[in-house]
């Protein structure tokens, strides 16, 4: 069970992300906070990871992974792409 509130991890996650762009730019990509829900940071990939076949592995074995180690081993991140926004769920945290 994650112990923060979706806005403490949104506020969290949105510190952290920053951090790991710098890979993500790397490649001509764009990474941005898009919200939280229920424990699951969602993120916007742009740029030239825009339908790249690696953005998933960007999103787990990157993101992911990351933001385990730095702020709980279950946060869960979800990568979307621009355009894809009326995927996102209802009701989930966002400045």
């Amino acid at each position: 069970m994650m112990p923060f509130s979706d806005e403490d991890l949104y506020i969290a996650a949105s510190n952290y992300l920053p951090t790991l762009e710098e890979y993500v730019k790397s490649h001509q990509g764009t990474m941005k906070p898009l919200g939280v829900k229920d424990g699951v940071v969602y993120i916007e990939l742009g740029g030239a990871c825009n339908g790249c076949s690696m953005s998933t592995m960007t999103t787990k074995m990157l993101v992911e992974k990351k933001l385990r180690e730095l702020i709980h081993p279950e946060v869960v991140v979800e990568s979307i792409f621009p355009g894809q926004e009326d995927t996102l769920p209802e009701g989930m945290y966002k400045e």
